[in-house]
């Protein structure tokens, strides 16, 4: 039986100090939509603007019905609004775009046909000429180039605001940390595995400045590799600790036997033999039986912990409008 959704389309927006910008880009959403007859609800997340953002959020809401507002109480990263955009959306496909008049609203109703009618997962936005600086776009071009060698995706455009997802991915994965870069990788590691691309207009920023820095760049690699790790390993990581651990250990017992089992040789046919505590590589293996040791121990606490962690995506919310 099909399943019923109160709108058919949820355009989340993370946003931080976009006062300026939230007008227009609100008006350019209702114009395309309504002309394409879509039902559409807008949810504006603040990640604790320090200008009128919020402001000019409640006073939009009150003229127009469609958006929702969600207020953090500080600055939690365009992750954790992303999630509980996520949480809160009710529509039958759920787009993503940033609140600096960059993602052009026309690209909406295609992503919500490749959701609904060639039954994506989930379509990213493609930024094939972009007006960003050289310092930005040649970073950019490695970050997506090492992603698809490692995640196997094949996906120009990894970080790309714009993107849709077929309501059941989003409410099926965890956004936390600096995620939301890899939310593709995360949607196929949760068996989410029909991923599209669309290319889409980008256009130049109109009011503001950029609130990334090259930083970014940096800790997008580092939580390539977490979110890697984590998704192979969350559920079961005495697999990688266990095996690292045992194989550290086997190597360390093998060389000391080795080196105690020549001792012992040497010593039975009268030859001369160094002490065992005079090599170096004796010390070398004790690390490792003792490092073997350290990581099987460190496998069972992270399966105890894993099996009782605690949620770790609890942000407070400050305050919200239109939204149950």
């Amino acid at each position: 039986m099909p399943q019923h959704f109160p709108v058919e389309i949820s355009v989340v927006i993370p946003l931080l100090n976009e006062a300026e910008s939230l007008p227009e880009l609100t008006r350019w959403i209702h114009r395309v939509l309504a002309q394409h007859g879509l039902t559409y609800e807008v949810i504006l997340i603040d990640d604790g603007s320090t200008d009128d953002s919020w402001e000019v959020i409640e006073e939009l809401a009150q003229a127009d019905t469609h958006l929702r507002g969600i207020r953090f109480n500080r600055n939690y990263g365009k992750s954790a609004a992303l999630n509980v955009g996520f949480r809160a959306a009710v529509g039958r496909v759920v787009c993503t775009m940033d609140a600096d008049l960059q993602d052009s609203p026309e690209e909406l109703p295609e992503l919500y046909r490749m959701i609904t009618e060639e039954h994506y997962d989930l379509v990213s936005g493609w930024k094939k000429k972009r007006f960003d600086p050289l310092s930005k776009t040649i970073p950019t071009k490695l970050f997506n180039g090492v992603t698809r060698w490692i995640s196997g995706i094949q996906l120009h455009d990894f970080n790309c605001g714009l993107k849709a997802y077929d309501q059941r991915v989003v409410k099926g994965i965890e956004v936390y940390g600096e995620m939301h870069r890899y939310i593709p990788v995360i949607a196929k590691w949760n068996g989410f595995a029909r991923i599209g691309e669309k290319p889409v207009q980008h256009q130049e920023r109109k009011y503001g400045v950029t609130k990334f820095g090259l930083e970014r760049f940096v800790y997008g690699f580092l939580d390539l590799l977490s979110i890697t790790f984590v998704s192979r390993f969350r559920r079961r990581p005495m697999h990688f600790f266990g095996t690292m651990g045992t194989l550290s250990f086997l190597l360390g017992m093998i060389i000391t036997l080795w080196i105690g089992g020549q001792k012992v040789y040497l010593a039975l046919n009268n030859l001369k033999a160094r002490d065992v505590t005079a090599q170096p590589l004796f010390f070398l293996a004790l690390v490792a039986v003792i490092v073997g040791v350290q990581l099987f121990l460190a496998g069972f606490l992270a399966e105890m912990i894993s099996l009782s962690g605690a949620r770790r995506n609890d942000y407070l919310v400050r305050e919200k409008l239109n939204i149950k």
